[in-house]
């Protein structure tokens, strides 16, 4: 009896086992293809109560289980402060515009533009309740708003109420290329501030009459309104959010050329030329030339105050404009519109 009993216990574990690997060899047949979303379901430790400009948002954050920081949702955060999210399905990311900002964000990166480069924040994006959240930290660093945690609060108010700059400087490079679209001033190379603009980005005369960035031209002196968030970079990089002309009388042609004064001549009728080497501001502009002074040409400093043209002397730094007409010769002679005088020179030169 007991024989037949386990033959027949013997017989049924058996069928049990082939049926359940045949299930799961079948399952395994059918698993679905991974995305790289990464999707959360670990513990949490706290939720965290999140507000927009004092208004609370329906969905709150959280904090992993031995995470850095709080995740917070990336839409909901983003639209609040006035911007627009555009989600891409086929990447699995995220574009963010408005207010002459543009970001991206990807599920499972950890990689954030700012500025048109690169940072990381310790912590990728992930996909949580079929929603992307981001790490505070990046409303703070990328998206330039005010972030003040208290507890399980977060309280987030929009980068119109954070402290912006005002530089002056002379346009230096103009590029559109592709709908990016930047400007840069104060120099060349390492040298200067590049400033990146949008569709947000206000430009107006110094009457306050509307223009367009079409309107602007090297040699252009400007005041611009920009964030304070800046690339270490050289030249640093930073979101315009106002440019102001306060010069309007330069012409569209106006062309240029970055450098040293290597020698300062006098003529015979007592007027005054530079003899300029370095680099031009385009590539059509002559990397060394020669510039008369005359009645109309105007020296400042790169914040636009007025300088004596005695300054000028061998060895500064100067930006020499011109209406881009030149002589054939070797180098070539111009009248100059406007010298910005970037630095004197670093020894007096005997």
């Amino acid at each position: 009896m007991k024989k037949h009993l386990r033959t027949g216990i013997a017989a049924i574990f058996a069928l049990s086992v082939s049926v359940t690997g045949a299930a799961a060899y079948a399952a395994a047949d059918q698993t679905p293809v991974t995305t790289s979303a990464q999707v959360i379901s670990q513990a949490l430790s706290q939720n965290t109560a999140i507000s927009v400009n004092d208004k609370a948002l329906a969905t709150g954050g959280y904090v992993k289980t031995g995470g850095k920081e709080a995740m917070v949702p990336l839409r909901d955060i983003a639209e609040a402060l006035g911007l627009t999210v555009t989600w891409n399905e086929e990447n699995r990311s995220a574009e963010i515009s408005g207010q002459a900002l543009w970001t991206s964000v990807k599920l499972g990166e950890d990689q954030y533009s700012v500025n048109k480069m690169y940072i990381t924040l310790g912590t990728a994006p992930e996909l949580t309740d079929s929603k992307t959240f981001v790490p505070v930290s990046f409303v703070d660093k990328v998206l330039h708003a005010t972030v003040k945690t208290e507890g399980a609060s977060i309280a987030i108010t929009s980068g119109e109420q954070k402290k912006t700059a005002l530089t002056k400087g002379v346009i230096t490079s103009v590029y559109e290329n592709e709908g990016r679209q930047t400007v840069r001033i104060n120099g060349i190379g390492t040298d200067g501030l590049v400033l990146h603009v949008g569709q947000d980005t206000v430009y107006e005369k110094a009457d306050g009459t509307k223009i367009s960035f079409a309107d602007l031209t090297l040699g252009q002196q400007i005041e611009v309104e920009h964030s304070l968030a800046a690339t270490l970079s050289l030249p640093p990089q930073t979101a315009a959010y106002k440019i102001v002309v306060l010069d309007q009388t330069i012409e569209k042609n106006s062309a240029g050329t970055a450098g040293q004064i290597e020698e300062v001549r006098t003529g015979d009728d007592g007027a005054t030329s530079l003899l300029i080497k370095g680099e031009g501001l385009t590539e059509q502009t002559p990397d060394e030339l020669v510039l008369r002074l005359t009645d109309k040409t105007v020296i400042v400093d790169t914040e636009g105050r007025t300088v004596e043209a005695k300054e000028l002397v061998k060895g500064a730094k100067v930006i020499g404009f011109y209406n881009g007409i030149l002589t054939r010769s070797l180098p070539p002679i111009g009248s100059a519109t406007t010298i910005v005088l970037q630095a004197a020179p670093t020894e007096t030169t005997p």
